[in-house]
């Protein structure tokens, strides 16, 4: 039969029940070793088939930065997690192009995160959860009173006969299955069609995605599909044959297993470095949604960037449809500083150089007219001045240019060229290429003669680290001061909570708990390999006269004591102190603790707190 089609203004072809694909089950998986050989490279083939782009009517975004994009860094904390929701938020702009977010549901720390994110109350992005395809895991969705949920529905051979143990018919059975408990319960499933640049589309994807489909008609409720590339290996080149043609991927879909493109979603991986291409290439052939993480993070090579994305969606669109590019520089620094991620210098729209220009004679064509190398106002678009790689011929208007832009620097507190460190860097940038040098200085260089000759402006890493570690011990002493046994004032019952807490971070050398007299309540709570070292410190010790004592009874405020070498055990320390009350926020006793710094940091940096 024919159906007009309105946007072509043809008859476009449409397949009759009796045409419809139909699975195809084998004995034996088809492993496609002429494409993928495995102990070489895979091959790209073509057919030679063409197919015209036919982008949806809406290009969205869906987020994938607390679950697949967790899986590749140490977890986020709570409070990490909300405040990266803030920025999703603000990015989306007002109509939510960051249309979801998903999230684990299975920890404690999970279902916490997305109730403080729904406590938020955003329209976008929509909070949605994953679970595995299981009819168990369904109730963790409707308690969490989520409306949606991808579910893991592997495609390939690889994944149904060696990791599940089946065959496509048993698999297939099996997912069907579960998307009915779904809809049954009124949770939209999205099924994460997983390994499909990898899978036999028409023998397995095509009749299982009619399969959905069937469903979504029975039920009135919308069934999505995830295609997810989970290897990298679709390419975006016109004629390349399936199963790795994303073009001819997303129009299978639409065309041949009626799937609106509107509840079709790309994701990828970068293990070939065309994550982002292929991403870009599913929207223009009619996928209505791609599916990324903030900065690329994902499972091994990584996901679609979404800040990408962001600026891929305005170009296409020739407008920003009132979103805040501005917010990818917010992103970035957070990365940086909340949690201490290392942004590659050149990582496009938010590393330290993304816009700076090197060669002597671009830095020169710069300061005469930045449209000359920069990609486009960075300092509106994203909050970012142009800076420039300083050479012997940039003189000091390049230097001051270099400074006030690296440092941030605006009005009153710009950098004047007069200034005398101004003067001193450009004489050693001077000396250097009288000495025979030839290439450009590097940032990293200008950063250590900026430091050096301008000290005053810079934070050094150690004061960071300091303040890190700071607010890591004293959130975890306020934390520990609410514990309903900390709060009784009852040894008996503080103390093996205070010892679990030690035991749970290495890092606390030394517990204790005083009354408002300053006399120590509790037992030496410390590692048994200091044990012996506290033996000096006995109960009922007044301690009275001491500021982490003093200082919390009268601020009613944590305290975080300066550094000093512990006379028991001889290590750098800090000490954290916070007040204990009742349940009529009345003070009754001090806790506090004494921090090893080097191991604090140690931890912190490496991701492990």
């Amino acid at each position: 039969m024919a159906r007009w089609n309105k946007e072509r203004r043809l008859l476009d072809h449409e397949h009759t029940t009796i045409w419809q694909h139909r699975l195809i089950d084998v004995d034996q998986p088809n492993l496609m070793r002429e494409i993928f050989p495995y102990e070489e490279i895979a091959r790209i083939d073509f057919d030679h088939k063409f197919v015209m782009p036919s982008p949806p009517k809406q290009m969205l975004i869906t987020d994938t930065t607390f679950r697949d994009g967790q899986q590749a860094r140490p977890p986020y904390s709570v409070r990490q997690i909300v405040e990266i929701f803030d920025m999703l938020n603000k990015l989306s702009g007002p109509r939510g192009i960051i249309r979801q977010s998903e999230f684990f549901l299975y920890s404690n720390k999970d279902k916490e995160a997305v109730q403080s994110c729904m406590e938020r109350g955003y329209m976008y992005p929509e909070i949605t959860g994953w679970i595995r395809a299981k009819a168990e895991d369904l109730p963790l969705v409707k308690d969490l009173g989520l409306k949606e949920t991808g579910i893991l529905t592997s495609v390939s051979d690889y994944h149904i006969f060696f990791k599940m143990g089946g065959n496509r018919q048993k698999i297939m059975d099996q997912y069907l299955g579960i998307v009915k408990a779904a809809l049954d319960l009124g949770v939209i499933p999205r099924c994460h069609f997983e390994d499909v640049t990898r899978a036999d589309t028409y023998g397995f994807c095509i009749p299982f995605a009619l399969e959905l489909m069937k469903l979504r008609q029975e039920y009135g409720i919308d069934v999505k599909i995830r295609l997810c590339d989970t290897l990298g290996y679709g390419v975006p080149y016109a004629g390349a044959a399936l199963p790795r043609s994303v073009p001819r991927l997303i129009r299978a879909f639409i065309e041949d297993a009626g799937v609106p493109g509107h509840l079709l979603e790309w994701h990828g991986h970068n293990d070939f470095h065309k994550v982002f291409i292929n991403g870009t290439t599913a929207w223009l052939y009619g996928c209505g949604a791609v599916n990324g993480a903030l900065l690329g993070f994902g499972e091994r090579t990584g996901n679609t960037p979404i800040e990408a994305l962001i600026i891929e969606y305005i170009a296409f669109r020739g407008q920003n449809d009132g979103i805040d590019t501005t917010v990818i520089t917010d992103i970035g620094r957070y990365f940086e500083k909340e949690l201490n991620y290392q942004i590659p210098h050149n990582y496009p729209f938010v590393g330290k150089d993304f816009n700076a220009t090197s060669a002597g004679i671009h830095a020169d064509g710069v300061l005469k007219n930045p449209e000359i190398y920069n990609i486009f106002d960075t300092e509106k678009i994203l909050k970012r001045p142009l800076t420039i790689t300083i050479t012997d011929k940039t003189g000091r208007a390049g230097v001051v240019h270099w400074l006030n832009s690296r440092l941030n620097l605006a009005g009153e507190a710009r950098v004047d060229k007069r200034h005398p460190a101004v003067v001193k860097i450009n004489n050693k940038i001077n000396d250097m290429y009288e000495a025979g040098r030839i290439t450009s200085i590097s940032n990293e260089e200008m950063e250590s003669l900026a430091r050096k000759y301008l000290p005053e402006y810079f934070v050094s890493e150690f004061d960071l680290l300091k303040a890190k570690a700071e607010h890591l011990a004293a959130a975890l002493a306020e934390e520990l001061a609410e514990h309903e046994a900390i709060r009784s004032m009852d040894p008996v019952r503080q103390e093996p909570v205070m010892q679990a807490t030690l035991d749970a971070n290495p890092f606390i050398q030394f517990m204790y708990i005083t009354n408002l007299d300053g006399q120590k309540t509790t037992r030496n709570i410390t590692h048994i390999t200091d044990r012996a070292k506290y033996e000096t410190a006995h109960m009922d010790e007044d301690l009275s006269n001491r500021d982490w004592f003093i200082n919390p009874l009268k601020s009613g405020k944590v305290f975080v004591s300066d550094f000093y070498t512990s006379r028991f055990t001889g290590a750098l320390c800090i000490t954290v102190s916070v007040p204990i009350r009742n349940e009529e926020d009345e003070m009754q006793g001090v806790l506090g603790l004494d921090i090893r710094f080097k191991d604090l940091a140690k931890m912190e940096r490496d991701g492990e707190i």
